[in-house]
């Protein structure tokens, strides 16, 4: 009977956690993560959680304890980075962070010995990499997605600068944060445990702003300046990394140094190419064929595979190859410019600009209604049954084909419906 009353609390924090607009698919694996993350009785409070950032007060509600038993769990789960705290100028708000970008990766941006992390290491890799569920819902649902790529800025030529906004600039985001921190590479930290790890730099995941300040004050990232978090960008081109960060113009949380072999937004990018999973820079390579040699370099530092050489068809040299680009599958991190030992590889604008949402409120609201999950942020007092009548019925009606939704609006008379159908 126990069993099944943990198995009902895990059930119920992975519905929790499907309702942001980046779900997290239940199955046995994720139980058992969730498992090594949180105790039945964490589980059992995270999953009456709002989605939206709340108070200590507001989870004193939901969960019916006191003030004092209130805010100590709230901060036993902020030291271990399964909530975040943001300190604002008279209170502190928390928030949970969706699996991924999130606890998942918080777990292993530091040494830890209060869980196994080669288990749970174990456990990630099969429910990310065998599974597949979770990675496909991850990062091909809708058109909006969670991460962007940011353009290699030394591969930019002098001419093409000015069409470089600041907000696709790594180091523009270094400039202006509030607060900078540097951790473990998740994903490589994942693979060494595997015993896969490539031999790219480990401390030089990129976290910002609220994020970073959270992580700093509870160890799980080391706090550095403007200087330093440019020195190790710098670091990170010299060893062909890609910047792939998140997917707003203002306020970017993370950016991550990625590698074609472990990182897990490279290989989605593999894996799901024909479904764009993650958003490209607003430039892509041009080879010129006359100073192309073929030496390939530019196929080996590709991180998705979008380079590859083929025959030249030269009569006179039947052996020469030349390099060529797969458009589809090109990010435009500009990797290949700078491998380029002929200069034959340079960066152009795309033809039409790759939009990027404003802000995490903005690009959360966009992705929910894409993905149909719009409900879940309108209705996000769980402990309200009216919420959750109100979230199951507007869930209902979002999914419907435009011409029901309006016979559903009639239905109900709902102005407050209406207006929302007409924003969508």
């Amino acid at each position: 009977m126990a069993h099944h009353i943990e198995h009902a609390v895990y059930n119920r924090l992975t519905e929790r956690l499907n309702r942001f607009p980046q779900g997290a698919p239940p199955s046995k694996l994720l139980a058992k993560i969730l498992q090594m993350l949180m105790s039945n009785r964490e589980a059992e409070l995270v999953s009456l959680l709002p989605i939206k950032p709340f108070t200590a007060q507001q989870a004193e509600r939901a969960w019916g304890l006191s003030e004092k038993e209130t805010r100590r769990i709230l901060d036993t789960l902020a030291k271990r980075a399964v909530l975040v705290d943001i300190y604002q100028e008279e209170e502190i708000q928390y928030v949970l962070p969706p699996p991924m970008a999130g606890f998942f990766e918080f777990s292993l941006m530091r040494v830890r010995q209060d869980i196994d992390q080669k288990v749970l290491s174990e456990l990630f890799y099969h429910y990310l990499n065998v599974e597949e569920d979770f990675v496909r819902e991850l990062f091909t649902q809708g058109e909006t997605q969670l991460g962007r790529v940011f353009v290699h800025e030394p591969a930019i030529p002098v001419e093409q600068s000015v069409h470089v906004l600041d907000y696709e600039r790594a180091t523009e985001v270094i400039e202006t944060a509030s607060h900078m921190g540097i951790s473990l590479c998740y994903c490589r930290h994942k693979m060494d445990h595997m015993g896969n790890a490539c031999d790219r730099p480990m401390d030089i995941c990129m976290t910002f702003n609220t994020s970073a300040a959270s992580l700093i004050r509870h160890g799980h990232a080391r706090q550095v300046d403007v200087s330093e978090g440019k020195e190790l960008l710098k670091q990170a081109y010299e060893k062909n990394l890609v910047q792939f960060g998140e997917n707003v113009r203002q306020k970017v949380n993370f950016i991550c140094n990625c590698c074609g072999c472990c990182c897990e937004a490279m290989l989605a990018a593999k894996r799901f190419a024909n479904l764009y999973p993650v958003h490209t820079t607003n430039f892509i390579p041009q080879i010129q064929n006359y100073g192309c040699n073929g030496c390939g370099k530019c196929v080996n530092v590709c991180p998705v595979e979008a380079m590859s050489l083929v025959s030249a068809n030269d009569p006179h040299k039947p052996k020469r190859r030349l390099s060529r680009l797969s458009e589809d599958l090109c990010l435009g991190c500009g990797l290949c410019v700078r491998a380029c030992p002929e200069k034959a590889v340079t960066l152009k604008p795309r033809k039409k600009r790759v939009i990027t949402p404003i802000n995490s409120a903005h690009r959360s609201v966009v992705m929910a209604i894409e993905r149909g999950k719009l409900q879940h942020l309108i209705f996000d007092n769980r402990v309200l049954w009216s919420h959750r009548a109100l979230a199951a019925l507007f869930g209902v009606i979002f999914t419907l084909p435009p011409i029901k939704q309006v016979l559903a609006n009639k239905q109900l008379q709902s102005r407050y419906l209406e207006a929302i159908l007409a924003k969508m």
